[in-house]
């Protein structure tokens, strides 16, 4: 059997703002890809790269 993995905490900005969308993502891990590339968009780092998506 699989671990869980641990929950991260995004800002609740970005929570707020992608739970309008949580209908349109029939998986949870896609609508998580959603919200860390919405974080990682408003973030201050100055290279911004692309995770790569990890469940697909």
């Amino acid at each position: 059997m699989l671990n869980p993995r641990t929950a991260t905490l995004t800002g609740t900005f970005v929570d707020d703002y992608c739970a309008f969308y949580q209908d349109l993502f029939l998986e949870v891990r896609t609508y998580e890809n959603f919200k860390y590339l919405h974080v990682e968009m408003i973030s201050d780092i100055k290279r911004k790269s692309l995770q790569p998506l990890l469940y697909l």
